[in-house]
């Protein structure tokens, strides 16, 4: 027996429906949320990178009168300047101070960094310098990576807003070919009716 052309339609709008409500939207909504996962993760990672090079570049511009100082016993302050020292005073002025030592101990020349002291003979004459530097490199790692997140947000609303439009319009058409399914089943059952019932008239 040959299959109507509302028939046709009927089972194609269920197997359609079925497959985008039961099959694409739940493994959109699982890809999506692995997605935003990693993206979340990966704006972090980014953000923390930019503040960490930021206060580098911070601590160092901020101590280049210091380094200018060391210079002349072979000391480089910017190689000391990393990850842990840009925030951590007591750690760099240690380094800077190791490194005097060490540099000065059996110098035949003494060199004026050698022999500089601060305030009362306090041989961490750099000590306040370096803790404003850091300071200020903690402030603006926090700043820079303000602005990697808030930049990174800002993209990612637009995306999301792409996806959630897409998802919508899938929606929609799951709920048009439900209707058109349930419309069709609605009139073929009342079409059935009404030929059961001829049937029985012709049979009284």
């Amino acid at each position: 027996m040959e299959k109507s052309l509302a028939d046709k339609i009927e089972k194609g709008c269920l197997r359609c429906g079925c497959a985008l409500g039961g099959g694409v939207l739940p493994i959109w909504g699982l890809v999506g949320g692995l997605w935003y996962a990693t993206w979340s993760q990966y704006v972090t990672q980014k953000a923390l990178a930019a503040g960490i090079e930021k206060g580098i570049t911070t601590v160092v511009s901020e101590l280049k009168d210091v380094a200018q100082s060391f210079s002349r016993i072979n000391i480089h302050i910017s190689e000391m300047v990393n990850a842990e020292t840009y925030r951590c005073p007591n750690s760099l002025t240690t380094s800077i101070y190791a490194a005097k030592e060490n540099a000065c101990v059996g110098n035949m020349v003494v060199a004026e960094a050698c022999t500089e002291v601060g305030e009362g003979g306090n041989p961490f004459w750099f000590n306040l310098k370096v803790l404003n530097a850091t300071t200020k490199g903690i402030s603006a790692a926090k700043s820079a990576e303000e602005a990697e997140i808030a930049t990174a947000n800002a993209a990612s609303a637009h995306l999301f807003s792409a996806i959630g439009y897409f998802i919508l319009a899938i929606l929609i058409i799951v709920l048009v070919m439900i209707i058109i399914y349930l419309v069709l089943r609605y009139r073929r059952k009342k079409k059935m009716n009404r030929k059961a019932q001829y049937t029985k008239l012709l049979n009284q």
